[in-house]
């Protein structure tokens, strides 16, 4: 912990916001074993789990990743991971409600997983999409357009690590407008992802337009910042704002 502390700033700032009463249900974490970058092996996904439970979180909604061509993940697949993942938390008497959905890229096959396919949602239909770190995709509007149409409603997740929109803040203002819910990660706020994306993180936040926080859980060390994070004061603004929505999942 001290290492993360002197690399992250050194200081404690406040003390850790009380997720068990204000946040309750992480929405974004990579904890099925094997299936994605997130937890290898069944004890992985327990041992992060164990520590979700331990900084307070109630319930937890795991999102694997669904890409085209690298995580050929399928409904049956996250599911069957699932399952195994609870009755694993059964047998060691964790008491920790858990759901699955995904997190889905924008890739060259998104649309046909509209119209073809039963997407994983959660809460009120809410479906959780990430796009590349590279460029917006050029059909990021015509996709919101058909996943709202269809009856989905759309989460961004972590808007603030995107740097094409770092200097055009007004896109962010334009998905917003379109009713596109914003997702940031709460490691974003202690700098760990870059300067950039805390900075953008920070800028939402101040304007209102954050709906969830989520962990992006993929191992123990994003849990370690995680816990330095709680104690940044934009987690407190924003946690004590009243506008996050993870405590009606």
């Amino acid at each position: 912990m001290r290492f993360f502390q002197k690399f992250f700033g050194g200081h404690k700032k406040l003390p850790p916001i009380d997720i068990s009463t204000l946040v309750l249900t992480d929405m974004h974490s990579h904890l099925i074993p094997g299936i994605d970058d997130g937890a290898k092996t069944l004890d992985d996904s327990i041992s992060l789990v164990r520590k979700l439970k331990e900084i307070g979180y109630k319930k937890l909604i795991t999102t694997p990743h669904i890409m085209s061509d690298f995580y050929r993940n399928t409904p049956e697949i996250i599911n069957k991971g699932l399952l195994l993942v609870k009755e694993e938390l059964k047998r060691q008497n964790i008491d920790m409600p858990m759901e699955a959905a995904a997190e889905y890229y924008l890739d060259f096959d998104f649309n046909g997983k509209i119209k073809n396919e039963q997407m994983l949602t959660f809460g009120d239909n809410l479906l959780l999409m990430e796009v590349s770190y590279l460029n917006e995709p050029d059909n990021l509007d015509g996709v919101i357009f058909e996943l709202q149409t269809s009856g989905y409603k759309v989460i961004l997740a972590h808007p603030e690590r995107y740097p094409f929109w770092y200097n055009n803040f007004n896109r962010y203002e334009t998905l917003k407008n379109k009713e596109v819910f914003f997702q940031i990660n709460v490691n974003s706020l202690t700098g760990y992802y870059s300067p950039g994306a805390k900075k953008i993180a920070e800028k939402l936040i101040d304007l209102g337009m954050v709906d969830f926080i989520g962990s992006d859980c993929h191992h123990t060390n994003h849990l370690n910042i995680l816990e330095l994070a709680l104690c940044e004061p934009y987690t407190h603004k924003l946690v004590e704002s009243g506008k996050l929505l993870n405590s009606k999942l």
